[in-house]
């Protein structure tokens, strides 16, 4: 496990809920916290061994998901799956990534990337969740039933105050936003909840020096993944300091004085999912610290 979830209760029991990017990170501990809370989790991940891995861990009957999340085809089929057993009530979209170019030497590739993973992904998902959301909330509330289903999800404050070398990421966070208020407006008759969290700097591996040299695979293209070390720098941090990689540490421009870790994360995700949020939709709430702006 890569936390102690902060709480462990029956709250969740009964629910069904996909987590995309769940093989590490901010994903990986919104899996575990939605487990500890009784949902059972299908760990979506383009890593099928991680993917496993965590499902092993999380146990409650988690099951998973591995395949590129950017073939138009994979969300029709995440949902078909995860929907066999009777429904869906919880969606958290967390899966992306950084592929980051100041925009004067940008390619088209690097920023329909970005679009693809951390918008037309999400877009193509709650479309195709439709059915077990929209109809099964809006015939329901007919027969006078209020279930709630809570759709989460992951953008940054990167969406509202940019991120230099990150236009890309930032212009398809600044759409999820969008895409998250038109939603809890159409799908609020169904008892729906949408809502985004907005991260400040969390400790991830994408948090990590680009001097790391860690890189993933999409689309059979090796991407580094990580901050470039001069923005690093710029940001009052060392590329070459040995350290717990989740653990955080002092940042300039936040109240708090410090970055967020991914339990934190996961805990704001957690709530969103929850029964404790029924009342909240339509919103996006930052999770930052206090900062004004920064990476996630």
């Amino acid at each position: 496990m890569l936390t102690d979830p902060t709480l462990t209760s029956s709250m969740l029991d009964g629910k069904v809920a996909i987590v995309t990017g769940a093989g590490n990170g901010i994903g990986r501990a919104t899996a575990e916290a939605l487990a500890a809370n009784g949902a059972r989790v299908v760990v979506v991940d383009i890593d099928a061994d991680l993917a496993k891995e965590v499902a092993a861990e999380i146990g409650n009957g988690a099951t998973t998901f591995a395949a590129d999340l950017t073939d138009p085809a994979v969300p029709d089929e995440l949902v078909a799956q995860a929907a066999s057993g009777g429904g869906i009530d919880i969606i958290v979209n967390s899966a992306g990534y950084f592929w980051d170019a100041p925009i004067h030497r940008m390619t088209d590739e690097q920023f329909q990337a970005m679009l693809d993973i951390h918008l037309l992904v999400p877009f193509r998902i709650l479309r195709a969740a439709a059915p077990y959301f929209r109809d099964a909330g809006r015939a329901e509330a007919k027969e006078g039933v209020t279930r709630h289903r809570k759709v989460v999800n992951v953008t940054s404050l990167a969406a509202s105050f940019g991120n230099p070398g990150a236009g890309n990421y930032a212009a398809a966070k600044a759409g999820l936003v969008g895409l998250t208020k038109t939603l809890a407006a159409e799908w609020g008759p169904s008892n729906v909840n949408v809502n985004a969290v907005a991260f400040g700097v969390i400790q991830t591996r994408f948090g990590a020096p680009q001097s790391a040299q860690q890189k993933i695979t999409v689309d059979g293209r090796e991407i580094p993944i990580g901050v470039p070390d001069k923005t690093l720098r710029a940001m009052g941090f060392d590329p070459e300091e040995e350290r717990d990689l989740f653990a955080p540490r002092p940042v300039q421009g936040s109240l708090l004085g410090r970055t967020g870790t991914i339990q934190e994360a996961a805990d704001s995700i957690l709530w969103l999912a929850s029964p404790l949020s029924d009342f909240v939709t339509g919103q996006v709430i930052p999770v930052s610290g206090g900062s004004r702006g920064g990476l996630s």
